[in-house]
């Protein structure tokens, strides 16, 4: 029997009512394994209101016994990891240390979190005049929204409402319908860690309940994590209804690979980058560029025998699995696609993974590993994210034209450079005209204590996710010019006020 799933409002499981629901599929066998309801205006109402009237009294509450929420949340992560790793593999198609991954880097920004206090402390200035002193306060902005993709079902969602609910706001998340239940089960581990009914909702849902976030009078901020051409379509909404919004988008992550590099060291990194959770990372490294045709060739010739070795398999054969399917039917309609085009458009398709099946699971959403070498900057495969397991190889004579192969694509979310030059790195670091930037790391994904944001068309907004960031996005900041008078002083003054 097919599971119906359900909202979370208001500290409680809730049964869709809206009589509308998407089918979640099981991606390695093809076949439907849930219903997720897809919430009414009425339903998002609901918990807009609950979440409401719970915020200001969670907003009063100190921010360490906030903190203390997020601490027991952490605990009750790592009590639960085995449990939500199986739920998101079955609904994603991720393999199971992939899919622990994806907790374990949410996880991370609940405990960068806890230290809400030390982040929310204002600036004081004893002083300023003659008997005045300013002050600022970083105060909660009230009622938040998320809207998450289903490629990281645990880690955005976390990096959304941790940092919002520890600056003392309410939050509604709407996740991805596609792999809904891992966000449910994080809203019942808030609930458990102590945090009051209401300040966290998940409703499920889908453009409908987009455009209800961003129609919406009371909520103030919005988060969103996507595809470019909706990234840009809810910051303009939502930015047009004045509210604060941050939006992450498309990328197609270079990778450099400079003559002096290790190569078996670039191959093996290429391979995680490119392959890992069947390229549906918006990090992942999709396009190598080799500096030099000998350096290409021993690239490319190290590059064949690790992708005809990869395995590829549902999480449940094993955690020696490399990746598992693609999310849906038409993802992988795409991704074929893609690929096609991109032999009709003179690319060499040095590994072929079209035609690849699993005895067993004919119905899965599988992709087999695919190379393309000589690729030009003027096909689809190099223009578009292909967001499968499709990794692309442009030649470039130069440092200076493999530098802006990078600085010229329209998305800058990731890049990275292997070398043993520190100069070039250097130089490298300095020039480059994307976000987040690696040296000999192929997934330069920031830690929890550093800001995560891409540049171009990969981000909206100017304010990154987790960090710091974070908590400049998820408060306000007042300031407060207080004067104690010594004494009465006689009159009225009508000039404009200097510290004099």
């Amino acid at each position: 029997m097919t599971q119906e799933l359900t909202h979370w409002i208001n500290g409680k499981h809730v049964k869709g009512t809206s009589g509308r629901f998407s089918d979640v599929y099981n991606p390695a066998t093809g076949e439907v394994q849930a219903k997720c309801p897809l919430a009414s205006t009425e339903e998002m109402e609901t918990a807009v209101q609950g979440a409401l009237a719970a915020q200001p009294d969670w907003a009063a509450t100190n921010p360490q016994r906030r903190a203390r929420v997020l601490m027991k949340f952490v605990d009750l992560l790592h009590r639960d990891m085995d449990k939500l790793a199986e739920a998101l593999s079955r609904e994603h198609g991720k393999t199971i240390p992939d899919a622990k991954g994806d907790v374990i880097r949410g996880l991370e920004v609940a405990e960068f979190c806890i230290g809400a206090p030390h982040l929310l402390k204002g600036e004081y200035t004893d002083g300023a005049g003659p008997g005045i002193d300013m002050f600022s306060m970083r105060q909660p902005v009230g009622v938040a929204a998320g809207i998450t993709p289903f490629n990281f079902p645990a880690m955005i969602p976390m990096w959304k409402f941790c940092p919002a609910i520890a600056c003392g706001n309410a939050f509604i998340l709407k996740p991805s319908e596609r792999d809904p239940s891992v966000p449910l089960m994080l809203a019942e581990l808030m609930k458990e860690a102590g945090l009051p009914d209401g300040i966290l909702q998940v409703v499920n849902g889908d453009k409908g309940a987009v455009d209800a976030i961003l129609e919406h009078e009371a909520i103030s901020a919005v988060g969103f994590v996507g595809s470019t051409p909706i990234a840009h379509y809810v910051y303009s909404k939502g930015c047009d209804n004045g509210k604060r919004v941050q939006c992450f988008g498309g990328a197609k992550n270079h990778m450099i690979i400079m003559p002096d590099a290790d190569l078996d060291q670039a191959a093996d990194a290429l391979i995680g980058a490119g392959y890992g959770a069947a390229g549906e990372r918006c990090m992942a490294i999709s396009v190598a560029v080799p500096v030099g045709d000998e350096t290409a060739d021993a690239l490319i010739e190290r590059l064949i025998p690790r992708i005809e070795k990869l395995k590829v398999a549902p999480y449940t054969e094993g955690d020696d699995v490399d990746y598992g399917p693609v999310v849906t039917a038409e993802a992988k309609q795409r991704i074929l696609g893609l690929i096609d085009q991109g032999v009709k458009e003179g690319a060499t398709l040095a590994v072929d993974g079209r035609n690849f099946s699993l005895q067993g699971y004919e119905n899965g959403y599988f992709v087999g590993p695919c190379l393309f070498d000589n690729v030009t900057k003027d096909m689809e495969i190099y223009k578009q994210e292909i967001f499968g397991p499709v990794l692309s190889t442009v030649r470039a004579k130069t440092y200076e034209e493999a530098l802006s192969l990078a600085m010229d694509h329209e998305y800058g979310n990731g890049v990275a450079m292997f070398t043993r030059d520190g100069d070039a790195a250097r130089d490298f670091m300095s020039r480059i005209n994307i976000g987040m930037v690696g040296v000999n790391v192929p997934i330069p994904v920031p830690l929890a204590y550093h800001t995560f944001g891409g540049w171009k068309k990969s981000g909206f907004g100017d304010l990154n996710q987790h960090g710091p960031d974070a908590f400049r996005f998820y408060t306000r900041t007042k300031t407060v010019t207080a004067r104690w008078p010594s004494g009465i002083k006689d009159g009225s003054e009508f000039v404009i006020p200097t510290m004099n």
